[in-house]
């Protein structure tokens, strides 16, 4: 059994998160509930639940300064963190680099069904809790221009210099990262998600299933239907529909 508390402000959310909960999953059982950072706080370290469904937004603050408070008082947070958001650009990009976990406000039951099935393969992890330390440390910058980026493997929870990678290929619903004096990570995530993340960081999708970083890109083949070179010193194919924009960027470089 996976215990849980809730953390938000609005009673009706509460109310109705934990009735989805009780509908889905037999594993998860809700330990207590809270509305504020200070009464979050007290039951976090009075219950010391396995996992966290947290409120960005609460009456006397914001969850941020429960995961704060917590770690300069107890070190490390010791939980599964799910935060519950409205629709914010800026927190929901700090979480896909930091590799959290969200729900969004109102609770959609597929989405958090999906949500359930990460909690219980959390469950099984051990984690160093270094996302949270990346969440913190990206919200307290107040930029969207993150450097880091947390990448979530059967292993545990790994953190790299975006500028490192060299290229990220498709693996069916996997995507596999090549990065700088590292061996290959394979992550369970689409290669769509992670273009839609870095594209703005120097990155461009060249083919259905490669993106690459064009700060590492070396040579441009017009030969053999097109491809690059790469860093690494792989040969990536450049779809038809790419070449153009390709040419485009290299010119720019």
């Amino acid at each position: 059994m996976i215990t849980a508390l809730l953390i938000d402000d609005d009673k009706h959310l509460r109310t109705g998160l934990k009735a989805l909960l009780e509908r889905y999953t037999n594993d998860i059982f809700i330990v207590g509930e809270a509305e504020s950072v200070k009464t979050g706080i007290a039951a976090i370290e009075k219950l010391r639940p396995q996992v966290i469904f947290l409120d960005i937004h609460l009456t006397d603050g914001t969850g941020f300064d429960i995961l704060e408070n917590l770690s300069k008082v107890n070190g490390k947070v010791k939980a599964h963190v799910v935060f519950i958001t409205a629709h914010e650009q800026y927190a929901l990009k700090a979480f896909k680099f930091s590799a959290l976990d969200f729900i969004l406000k109102p609770v959609d039951p597929e989405e958090l069904q999906d949500t359930i099935v990460k909690i219980k393969e959390a469950a099984g992890k051990k984690n160093s809790f270094e996302n949270i330390d990346l969440l913190l440390e990206n919200i307290r910058k107040k930029v969207d221009n993150f450097k880091r980026i947390a990448l979530s493997t059967s292993d545990g929870i790994h953190l790299f210099e975006v500028a490192d990678i060299i290229r990220c290929e498709a693996k069916a619903n996997y995507t596999e990262f090549f990065i700088k004096n590292h061996k290959p990570v394979l992550i369970s995530k689409t290669l769509k998600e992670y273009e839609e993340m870095l594209t703005e960081h120097g990155f461009e999708r060249i083919h259905q299933s490669h993106l690459i970083n064009l700060s590492y890109l070396k040579s441009y083949i017009k030969s053999d239907g097109g491809y690059v070179i790469m860093a690494d010193n792989s040969n990536i194919p450049i779809a038809q529909s790419k070449k153009e924009k390709l040419q485009e960027l290299i010119k720019s470089l």
